[in-house]
């Protein structure tokens, strides 16, 4: 009995996912506890396992492509089961009388067809390659009628309701028939071409076949349609008369740049033309000539004295990650919400700095004004436990624990690892943690448990030499610290002016929770923290 394995819900806020990688292909065999899949959400890349054994019959999200959580990931069960049911979403039909109406009879038809499929031959039907894909189109087949097929070969360019996708043959052979022609559409599940011993008749399977039958009959009427179509676009040529290959995009890129493909050398398999050559097509001198040529006949033969650039117009869309959709989400839900008020101090940074100097000469020990920082709201926040709360709408969470979020930039967006029951640990605790939270972060380690629970967030970009700049919440949070650039500037003590180490801190906070009086007292409090840090170490 073949099992639905849907997508899973791997983090408490995770809504939908996406397929990074499959580790299985369709037809392996799978124990229980082998890796499926690595799966995109909106926290981290996690493995996701098998809890069942059997054969993968089935993949429901092609890789790079996002489903909801509960939608169709793949199927697993016997090697060779029905599982045309599943598919459809509705249970097998099972005939329970002598009542057989017309409707039934082509679907038995079909059956009885592809049980006649003589050994050694390869039905290949339009595949389903994203898990709303109803129908496809042949974009363009990479192998003709007589063309020998490896296993791995890509067959075909097909283009789905979401992207155009290569799609390659599980089966090795010859290529006898091709069922959909190149720019034409069918349903999923159907025949798109057979593969099997060279000079094999397939005819009786084309002809049991109700759409290749169909397409059979039709084919001589539609032949002067298709020529003319030809005609109107032709397929692109070199100099020499000879095939252009080229992938879809990088042909209409080519369209919309005006660049003739003849002239652009390929470099993907067998000189096929691709994206990245369309974007880094330079064109020959005589054709970027040939606008100042045109524009010298049309003054008579002279010659502009200025010469103007000649450029193009190009831009790319780059399809969002997970990360970057669940970001966009809860920034937008927070700024929207959460009624925001900014506070900044400035901060006298020398006694900090003298006293980093002298633990870092300790051995084996690193600590950074980041985590003097961490710690120091850690402090703060237990003397100003309103800061250290979240919005419930009837009622106000008050946090007795202190969990400081850290942001860490990462390469699609960022994350906030969370140190657990910060105001327990010390600055040397506090250094290693973020020292491995944040490398796992990047690499994309890091559990779901270890970026959730939060009362506080801390995010600093002086690293960046950013001077001053304020953060949207990291909701539940009441409140997240935007940390600057320690600079060095003149300032007055005791009425003398020097120079000095100076910090900005700004503290967003949700005036739902944390009045503007309350906040300016937890920044005050940090700042006594930060200019005697000897107070952080009783």
């Amino acid at each position: 009995m073949a099992t639905v394995v849907n997508m899973p819900r791997l983090s408490d806020t995770m809504e939908e996912g996406t397929v990074a990688a499959w580790l299985k292909n369709v037809g392996d065999r799978i124990e229980e506890g082998d890796i499926l899949a690595e799966i995109e959400t909106d926290k981290a890349t996690m493995e996701f396992e098998s809890f069942n054994e059997g054969t993968l019959l089935h993949i429901g999200v092609a890789e790079g492509e996002t489903a909801p959580v509960d939608v169709l990931l793949a199927i697993i069960g016997e090697e060779g089961e029905d599982i045309s049911s599943l598919l459809n979403g509705s249970a097998p039909a099972i005939a329970t009388s002598e009542e057989k109406t017309e409707e039934v009879a082509p679907a038995a038809d079909a059956t009885a067809s592809t049980s006649e499929v003589p050994e050694g031959i390869e039905v290949i039907t339009m595949p389903r390659l994203s898990d709303t894909m109803e129908e496809g189109t042949v974009a363009s087949w990479l192998k003709k009628v007589g063309d020998t097929v490896e296993e791995g070969d890509i067959l075909a360019e097909i283009e789905t309701d979401k992207a155009t996708m290569e799609f390659e043959s599980f089966h090795e052979g010859t290529l006898l028939h091709i069922g959909i022609q190149e720019g034409e559409s069918s349903k999923v599940d159907a025949l798109l071409a057979i593969i099997g011993p060279k000079g094999t008749d397939v005819s009786s399977i084309i002809n049991g076949n109700p759409i290749a039958a169909a397409e059979s009959k039709t084919e001589a009427k539609a032949e002067p349609v298709k020529e003319e179509t030809k005609s109107a676009a032709p397929t692109p040529a070199a100099s020499n008369g000879s095939r252009v290959f080229v992938s879809p995009l990088a042909k209409k890129m080519a369209a919309d740049k005006g660049i003739n493909l003849a002239e652009v050398k390929g470099s993907g398999d067998h000189g096929r033309i691709v994206k990245k050559d369309i974007e880094n097509f330079k064109p020959s001198a005589q054709s970027a000539a040939a606008p100042v040529a045109a524009a010298a006949v049309a003054a008579g033969g002279a010659l502009a004295p200025i010469q103007l650039p000649v450029g193009e117009e190009s831009s790319e869309e780059v399809k969002n990650s997970q990360m970057r959709k669940v970001i966009a989400k809860r920034l937008a839900e927070s700024k929207f919400t959460a009624p925001h008020y900014y506070l900044t101090i400035e901060v006298d940074m020398d006694n900090a700095m003298a006293s980093r100097k002298q633990i870092n000469n300790l051995p084996d020990t690193k600590v950074s004004f980041n985590d003097m920082v961490v710690k120091a709201c850690a402090n703060a926040l237990k003397k100003h436990p309103q800061v250290n709360t979240t919005w419930k709408g009837d009622t106000t969470q008050f946090n007795h624990h202190v969990s400081v979020g850290v942001a860490v930039a990462v390469e699609d967006g960022l994350v906030v690892p969370v140190l657990k029951f910060t105001d327990q640990m010390s600055l040397t605790q506090i250094g290693a943690s973020v020292k491995d939270m944040a490398g796992r972060a990047r690499t994309k380690k890091l559990t779901p448990a270890e970026m959730e629970g939060s009362t506080f967030t801390v995010s600093n970009l002086g690293m960046f030499g950013i001077l001053e700049f304020t953060s949207i919440i990291n909701q539940p949070n009441s409140a997240i610290l935007s940390v600057g650039a320690i600079v060095q500037k003149p300032v007055v003590k005791d009425g003398q002016i020097m120079v000095g180490n100076t910090m900005k801190l700004s503290l967003a906070c949700d005036h739902r929770t944390v009045d503007g009086a309350t906040g300016a007292q937890f920044l005050q409090t940090l700042r006594a923290y930060l200019e005697n840090p000897v107070t952080m170490l009783a």
